[in-house]
């Protein structure tokens, strides 16, 4: 009795609150909300929600998703979550062609930009690789295992990312690292080569991006933080280039969130063919919109955009190569005493020319609902339903704040559930 009250506070107590998060098809022809464990795709091309076909072990995810991207080509998507499973599917038919079981719950993917590699990071900080190659369409990839690639030596990777060349693989951790690493011609071998290591950031490293253009094609890295900075990195010696600290950018400094200490950078999201860079603050309901001055290797505050009037604070963004659009979602999942447990809010920006005077003068939009590609039978997809309580997105963001603090210190377990939590482990190694 005293274990199964323990699993039951394990699971339902203590379970994690989980952001809801987006990600946006290279070419924009899907889009893709995660909210715990309902993965919810819509097909912007054919107009139609997405039916997801999974004959890997007959389920979808069972646990809360921490974890979806597209791969630069646009053939390949990945999910992973808490439930230590990694699911990579196919866009074209929307199969699952591969399932894979990680011995941790798993915190990042990424996708290698050529399409060849899935690697995915676990909350021990170990990252993993899986070999795609030669994915060319709907067959599935049976047996496939993964390669452990790199360790940050239990520390938990919160993000992974492919320099814009390929030539280097960057992993940041809850201890304030970046660490660029040569990716390697046998990544199944191993990544032994380190390039450098970013240090600066004096809190955990949220999420990872690249500013990149036509005339500076190999670009600078942009990094997000609990700090509630966002840094410009030159990632082949690792040197910090400028720190932009977004709340006395973005006035929070003037309100009572200087006394939270965790108004995080919540994501970041690069703006294709641009210099511009949409951040997402755990306090902000709206983006900072910062512009990297590429020869002054510099950043710099562009704009505020406010939401006005929809408790809209974004946990997730993205955006493609081809729309000018950038696509955010707010929400979260194990919401305590929620009667909507996978709720979510989709909105989108437009209006990012920089050298239109629109652009100078307004500067970008938020879109009405009518007006976002799809409107109502996308919203009604990835929000889980068209309209909603607005007091339960400020539930779902102060749930965050606290989860995501909650989610980067290591936990303390009493000696009794420590015993009982071993006798419950699944990652054992199996003895040969």
């Amino acid at each position: 009795m005293e274990d199964a009250a323990m699993e039951n506070g394990e699971t339902n107590k203590d379970s994690e609150v989980a952001p809801a998060l987006i990600a946006v098809h290279p070419t924009q022809n899907s889009v893709a909300v995660a909210v715990g464990s309902d993965l919810r795709v819509f097909d912007l091309l054919g107009g139609c929600a997405v039916s997801l076909v999974d004959d890997s072990d007959g389920s979808l995810h069972k646990d809360s998703i921490r974890a979806i991207r597209y791969g630069a080509n646009g053939k390949l998507f990945v999910s992973a979550g808490d439930d230590k499973l990694v699911k990579i599917w196919s866009t074209e038919s929307w199969r699952c062609i591969s399932s894979l079981c990680s011995e941790k719950r798993v915190s990042a993917v990424a996708i290698s930009n050529d399409g060849s590699y899935v690697c995915f990071a676990d909350k021990f900080g170990v990252v993993w690789v899986v070999d795609v190659d030669g994915f060319n369409g709907d067959q599935d990839f049976v047996n496939k295992k993964a390669a452990p690639l790199l360790s940050h030596y239990c520390s938990i990777i919160t993000s992974l990312e492919f320099s814009p060349d390929g030539r280097f693989f960057l992993s940041a951790d809850r201890d304030s690292k970046i660490r660029v690493t040569v990716f390697p011609k046998k990544p199944l071998d191993g990544a032994h080569e380190i390039q450098s290591f970013s240090l600066g950031h004096t809190e955990f490293v949220s999420c990872l991006a690249f500013v990149c253009t036509h005339e500076c094609p190999q670009g600078f890295l942009v990094s997000g933080s609990g700090d509630s900075t966002v840094r410009l990195w030159d990632i082949s010696s690792g040197s910090l280039l400028d720190t932009c600290d977004i709340r006395e950018k973005a006035g929070l400094l003037e309100s009572k969130e200087i006394e939270d200490r965790y108004a995080a950078v919540a994501d970041l999201c690069t703006i294709p063919d641009s210099t511009l860079v949409a951040v997402a603050v755990q306090s902000l309901q709206g983006i900072i919109l910062l512009s990297c001055d590429l020869s002054a290797q510099t950043l710099y505050v562009a704009k505020v955009i406010s939401i006005k009037g929809d408790a809209f604070i974004p946990t997730s963004l993205g955006t493609s190569f081809s729309s000018g659009l950038l696509w955010m979602v707010t929400g979260a999942s194990n919401l305590h005493d929620s009667q909507h447990p996978c709720l979510s809010r989709v909105k989108v920006i437009s209006g990012f020319n920089e050298s239109s005077p629109d652009f100078v003068q307004h500067g970008p939009i938020v879109l009405e609902d009518d007006e976002i590609p799809r409107s109502e039978k996308l919203l009604e997809k990835l929000q889980g339903r068209v309209s909603f309580d607005k007091n339960y997105f400020l539930t779902a963001a102060e749930a965050l704040k606290t989860s995501m603090s909650n989610l980067l210190i290591k936990k303390q377990y009493s000696t009794e559930k420590r015993e009982f939590r071993k006798r419950g482990r699944n990652d054992k190694k199996i003895k040969k």
